[in-house]
Order: C-alpha cells, then structure tokens, then sequence
C-alpha cells in the first residue's frame, strides 16, 4: 500500500509497516490544494492536526482505505463520511492518555500550592511563606467528565491521593470499580470540588462549559481542561472566576487556538482572554498535555498496530 504523511511523526515506530512492505511517502507542510492534487495516488492516508480531511477531500481519494490521526481527537476528519465511502479511520488516544493524565494532576497541583507565584517571587528574592499557604487534594471529590483513555489516565494517577472519584460518561456504563463511582451528571452537580474535562469536541460538547453548567454546581469549583478549547465559553469561565464560582482553573486548551493547534490568533484575542491571563488562580500551558518524549514514539506505534492489524 502506498501510504501518504504530511505531518511530522516519530519514524522509527514506522518500521513494522516498513517491514510489512507499505510505500510511505513523507510529504510535510504543504498546502491544501497540493494535497488535493496528489490525494488520488494514495491508499493510506497518516496525519496529525494540520489538514481539515473534510467530504470535498474524500471525494478526492478514489484509492484511499484509511486515514490514521497520531492523536487522540478526531474533529479534524469527516469520520462518518469516510466510513461511507469504505475508509477506516484510526487514532491514537492509547498513546498520550498517560502524559495527558500526568498533566492534569500536574497542573492542579501547581495551582493548589501556588506554585507558579512561588517560584517566580523566590526568584526575585522573595520569600513569602503564610502569603503562599496552599490547600490539600486529599478528601476533596473530583468529578471527571468523559470516562475515556483520558479520563480514565486522570484517575488512574489520582489513586493515593484520598478523593472521592465521581466520573460521568454519557456513552459508557459499567465502568466503576471500588475507586471511581460511576455518576450521573447530577451527582457531579451536587458533590463535586474539582471537575476535569476529557470528552471529545463535537457540535453536542461545544461550549458545554457555559454560564447555566457552571451554575449547576452547588459548591465553588476548580475546572481543569486537557481535552479541546471551544468545550469551554472563555467569556463565561472569566466571569465564574471573577465572581468566585470557579475558584481556580487549570488550562491546557483555548478556545482561541487555531484549527492545527499551532498558534493562538494574536490579533483577534477577546477581552475575556486579557483578563484571564491576569488571573492569579489560573494555570495555563499550550495544549502540552499529551506531549512528552515518550508518547511521541507511542503515539505513532499504537496507530502503526492498528494499521497492520485492518490492512496486513
């Protein structure tokens, strides 16, 4: 099979497909229109985030039999369209799940401890000790929100910590165990102190995080979010922030960042985004979560498997 990737990928997990005897071809960083002009010569198709793999782009592949996204999110590829037409799509959410959950504890814990404030006072000398008093992760209940590799990497790292785990997964049942209760969005509503977000972004989860969800919470909460940016309405998370319904949130992903998640659109930044980044109880990085030296060989691994097992 001849197998077309135009986004950079960990090479040495492409061996096996190598060794299987698929032709890849490497063809980075081109355009749209190039793609569309060459898409016709290629049986597979492998990428990140960097092309929108839509109908008109499908319609264009008469040879293609997979289209393989090295990552977790999908909302780049017209899945149920390709499916239509006889092409498999894979991803690679196995491959990061460990890093992303990392993260998120990560993240939390520098925004209990103030850490970020720390750090930067101690390295202008100083040295401020009851001013920087944190709080404990242990006896809160954490509520995680889509119960998938993702969420399910979160609480796998939260074991050892003492909370109380509540997860709700609208498309999943059975998945409890003696540490995570399986939840209804109500119970998550009435108990929860932390709430981390790890569903995918589709047209039902966008902007789910507004002012009436927000609202729905009976305690003040700490949001973190791992997952995509457009799941969260930035104007309506400043304003629980500002108000105190959200006491602290933790951001790996903004709803500004462009379609390859490359860049955040510098001249069009709302108002709301100014104040946030002022925010003291805000911890920001730019969408990381999954990265690490060691998911970027697993990411192109587990997708290398799934190719071998569908096509070999």
């Amino acid at each position: 099979m001849k197998v077309l990737i135009i986004d950079e990928i960990e090479t040495g997990a492409l061996k096996p497909l190598k060794d299987a005897g698929f032709e890849l071809i490497f063809d980075l960083g081109q355009s749209r229109d190039y793609y569309l002009g060459i898409i016709a010569q290629f049986e597979g198709l492998i990428l990140r985030s960097s092309q929108k793999i839509d109908a008109a782009f499908i319609d264009r592949a008469k040879k293609l039999k997979f289209i393989a996204r090295v990552g977790a999110g999908m909302e780049n590829i017209a899945v149920d369209y390709a499916k239509t037409k006889g092409i498999k799509c894979f991803n690679s959410p196995e491959g990061n799940r460990t890093a992303v959950g990392e993260h998120a504890l990560a993240m939390l814990l520098m925004l209990f401890r103030k850490l970020r404030q720390a750090d930067a006072q101690v390295r202008q000398g100083i040295w401020q000790r009851d001013e920087n008093r944190g709080i404990e992760l242990q006896g809160k209940t954490v509520g995680i929100v889509g119960y998938g590799n993702m969420g399910s990497a979160f609480a796998a790292v939260l074991r050892g910590f003492g909370v109380h785990l509540l997860a709700y997964d609208k498309y999943k049942t059975g998945f409890g165990d003696d540490f995570v209760q399986e939840s209804s969005m109500e119970e998550l509503f009435r108990q929860c102190d932390i709430v981390s977000i790890h569903t995918p972004l589709t047209e039902e989860t966008r902007k789910m995080v507004n002012r009436d969800w927000i609202r729905n919470f009976e305690k003040n909460i700490y949001l973190i979010n791992t997952a995509r940016g457009p799941i969260v309405q930035t104007s309506d998370l400043v304003q629980a922030l500002e108000s105190g319904k959200i006491a602290g949130a933790c951001l790996d992903v903004l709803e500004y960042e462009s379609a390859g998640f490359r860049e955040i659109a510098q001249g069009s930044f709302a108002e709301d985004f100014k104040r946030l980044v002022q925010m003291e109880n805000v911890v920001l990085s730019p969408h990381i979560a999954g990265i690490t030296k060691e998911s970027y060989e697993k990411l192109t691994a587990v997708i290398v498997r799934k190719i071998l097992k569908n096509f070999n």
